[in-house]
């Protein structure tokens, strides 16, 4: 199951490791707080679940700049 991360077409899918470790992280919660999986559980633990969720494509990165903060303290000119 981890063999899927290894890929290096998932990884360019989500605009890098650290984009695709914090969907997981952040599907993993979801999970953990007792949301619904997307797939079969089949015995699979959460970490497990989130994965496959992402690889067959019914998870996705929503990165929304307005929770990011205030860019002008964080970036000069406010510039991303």
């Amino acid at each position: 199951m981890i063999e899927a991360l290894k890929s290096d077409e998932i990884v360019t899918r989500f605009g890098g490791r650290f984009k695709l470790c914090a969907l997981i992280q952040r599907r993993l919660v979801q999970l953990m707080e007792g949301s619904r999986p997307m797939i079969d559980r089949r015995g699979r633990s959460d970490l497990e679940v989130a994965i496959e969720e992402i690889v067959q494509g019914k998870v996705a990165l929503d990165f929304d700049l307005s929770q990011a903060g205030d860019l002008e303290k964080i970036l000069p000119g406010g510039r991303v």
